[in-house]
């Protein structure tokens, strides 16, 4: 029975976000149970593309990336797949009817991760709208559930807000991207002069595109909301802790929200949607 194909592939998906994100697990934990294998199967298949370009060092990145992209493909012509990470996906993708432009450009942004290592301005906002700002709108897609106005009315916010996640990723990677894959993903940033000014600079810009991911948030329909809001708290809670850091630690290490820290943030989220604090 092909239902039972079809369990055994959410359930890979749900234990790949659980295996590789206590942050983005709990952030689902808030989500309507109805959002729940949809985000999972979504977050699946960003995370396997994300595995082939940073962590198969040594193994033929390049043919693999190639190879999950036409197996994506296929699998969203067929309708199925035998791997079931994209089984799964591809009936979001169908079910929500996100755009293939949306997968495309996510993907391309993986394949930048395999050639490029230093980014000018243009590099820099293709890629982050690729890698984060996209998957931000396939979400937005399961959250309106076929309201293209409302699709529409909070699409900018969505984008900003996976822009703020993902430099919030770039800073906090700062010495792994640097040291051990050779990417700099700030423009015209110099790591060998990296200093508090230049972070000051960063930390600016990204407060932009959180003031304005907050202000989608608010509008989000109710089931998704408080979800959504959990991964807000989680990061700006990982940006101040970053803008506390010296640039010189930045460079040198990885700054942590413990798990204990992030179920109390969970808890304290939950508080102020209960009464609408938010």
């Amino acid at each position: 029975m092909k239902a039972l194909f079809d369990s055994i592939s959410i359930r890979s998906s749900r234990m790949v976000t659980k295996a590789y994100s206590t942050s983005f697990s709990l952030g689902i934990l808030g989500l309507d149970r109805k959002y729940h294998d949809p985000i999972y199967a979504i977050y699946g298949f960003v995370r396997f593309a994300d595995e082939i370009v940073d962590s198969f060092e040594g193994y033929a990145q390049k043919e693999l990336l190639e190879d999950f992209w036409k197996d994506t493909y296929k699998a969203l012509d067929l309708k199925i797949s035998l791997n079931p990470i994209l089984n799964s996906f591809q009936q979001v993708v169908h079910a929500y009817s996100i755009d293939r432009d949306l997968i495309e450009t996510f993907l391309k942004s993986m394949e930048m991760d395999l050639y490029k290592h230093e980014y000018d301005e243009a590099g820099y906002k293709a890629y982050i709208l690729g890698s984060a700002e996209v998957v931000g709108l396939m979400c937005l897609k399961v959250f309106v559930d076929g309201n293209e106005e409302k699709y529409q009315l909070l699409k900018k916010p969505a984008m900003q807000l996976g822009s703020a996640f993902q430099k919030i990723n770039f800073l906090r990677d700062l010495n792994a991207d640097y040291h051990s894959l050779g990417r700099t993903y700030f423009p015209g940033v110099d790591l060998n002069n990296f200093n508090e000014e230049v972070k000051a600079e960063i930390e600016a810009d990204i407060e932009i595109d959180f003031n304005a991911g907050y202000e989608g948030i608010k509008q989000l329909p109710k089931g998704a909301r408080f979800g959504v809001y959990i991964a807000y708290v989680y990061y700006y809670s990982l940006f101040k802790k970053i803008e506390k850091t010296h640039c010189d630690l930045i460079l040198n290490e990885r700054v942590r929200i413990s798990n204990k820290r992030k179920y109390g943030l969970f808890l304290s989220s939950y508080f102020r949607h209960t009464i609408n604090w938010i």
